[in-house]
């Protein structure tokens, strides 16, 4: 019986002897011997080099790399989360203009441009457009102090025509709650009030200009007394509203001790999680009222 020999060649087990690993590297259409052709000492060099790689690659300890590295961490974009929920709640809005109430502040401010952008809607700030029509915020609150039978007409003006046009977000001043006839005119959409505390709302006002809303006083106490006897007149007028977005309750459901922790897009989420519930409320309601 024939005897089987292993031999071994850069690391690597072959049977048979090292002439047969030399003598297999030749084509099989040549006649000429192996240790005598001149062509197959560059093809045993390219063997050899070959086998070395291999044999080099073949120890490398890549599972045991991979098996030490750490997952990657997902991170979630907020814009893009916000930007998916928008794209879902936006064909059972139709068009359905949005309005958000509660005290003025930069935060109601860009929640609302926020909102327009996500949702592919256009903004106004119905304030912003009665100075613009009194010739300027200071023409404006002059207007208010002068006349504010006819700043309040003027008010309501404004809310006529933004309800009469689909497709908004609109950020309502304090005019927008305070008579019947404009809390009519918020009916023609969705109507969410943004509730912001006081404290926060006194100190932005001091950090950044006076709202027209307020008269001389510039410092945060007295701001923040004037804000408290403004919210006592609306907040009635607030509560109307068909949602409610609380910046304290979203702090304390996300654990921030830090109100300031609570992003524009956090805010903005739970707006858009409100329609929802509200414009599926609404279709239900809808199949409910249909005949059998």
């Amino acid at each position: 019986m024939a005897t089987v020999h292993f031999s071994t060649y850069n690391g690597l087990k072959f049977r048979g002897d090292s002439g047969a690993i030399a003598r297999s590297s030749v084509s099989p259409f040549s006649t000429a011997s192996t240790s005598s052709s001149p062509a197959a000492k560059p093809r045993l060099s390219r063997l050899r080099a070959s086998l070395c790689r291999k044999s080099l690659t073949a120890t490398r300890a890549l599972p045991e790399e991979i098996a030490l590295s750490a997952p990657p961490e997902v991170v979630v974009d907020p814009t893009l989360a916000l930007k998916k929920k928008a794209a879902d709640v936006a064909p059972e809005l139709k068009g359905t203009s949005i309005f958000l109430v509660g005290m003025k502040s930069s935060i109601k401010t860009q929640l609302a441009k926020l909102l327009a952008e996500a949702l592919r809607y256009y903004f106004f700030d119905s304030d912003a457009l009665i100075e613009e029509a009194a010739g300027g915020e200071a023409s404006a609150k002059l207007f208010r102090e002068t006349d504010e039978q006819g700043f309040r007409e003027s008010e309501g003006e404004v809310l006529k025509q933004l309800s009469s046009t689909g497709r908004l977000v609109v950020c309502a001043g304090d005019g927008a709650v305070q008579s019947s006839t404009n809390l009519g005119f918020l009916r023609h959409g969705i109507s969410i009030w943004i509730d912001v505390p006081l404290d926060i709302v006194a100190r932005g006002l001091v950090e950044d200009h006076p709202s027209s809303q307020l008269s001389t006083p510039q410092t945060y106490s007295e701001v923040l007394a004037q804000l408290a006897a403004l919210y006592e007149e609306t907040r009635v007028g607030y509560a109307t509203a068909d949602a409610n977005v609380s910046l304290q309750k979203i702090a304390s459901r996300y654990g921030h001790d830090d109100f300031s922790a609570v992003t524009v897009e956090d805010l903005a989420m739970e707006v858009l999680k409100e329609i929802e519930k509200l414009t599926l409320v609404k279709k239900m309601m809808q199949e409910a009222g249909r005949p059998f």
